[in-house]
């Protein structure tokens, strides 16, 4: 099995900066494409962030030019900074990842991490 488990989350006023950690653990083989989706009370759940094995790398238009996606592949995580921030982008932010598993590298799986809450202040 594999677990995300994200950290980095908090209270910040309006224009600050947060910096979310999401480390994967377990059977792992290798990690496809690392994701950071997010949602906010009432409202549907979003990709924020993705990054592929090639380093491709897709933003929402809501946060291009705020929000950096990195990972460390020697380390099993992906980061997200998140610079400029606004009330808007209060919301419980989850980390998404498709991993190879060392059970059966023939296949990918998905998986989830539990969530942590970034709220922003205006």
């Amino acid at each position: 099995q594999v677990q995300l488990v994200e950290s980095g989350g908090g209270l910040v006023q309006a224009g600050g900066s947060l910096r979310l950690s999401c480390e994967a653990s377990g059977d792992i083989d290798s990690i496809n494409t690392w994701a950071w989706y997010r949602q906010a009370p009432g409202k549907q759940q979003d990709m924020v962030a993705n990054v592929d094995w090639k380093s491709t790398i897709n933003y929402a238009d809501s946060v291009k030019g705020r929000f950096i996606i990195s990972g460390d592949n020697a380390k099993n995580t992906v980061y997200l900074q998140m610079n400029a921030l606004k009330p808007e982008d209060t919301a419980v932010y989850f980390c998404f990842a498709e991993v190879v598993t060392t059970d059966d590298i023939r296949y990918q799986y998905e998986f989830w991490g539990r969530g942590t809450q970034v709220t922003v202040s205006p």
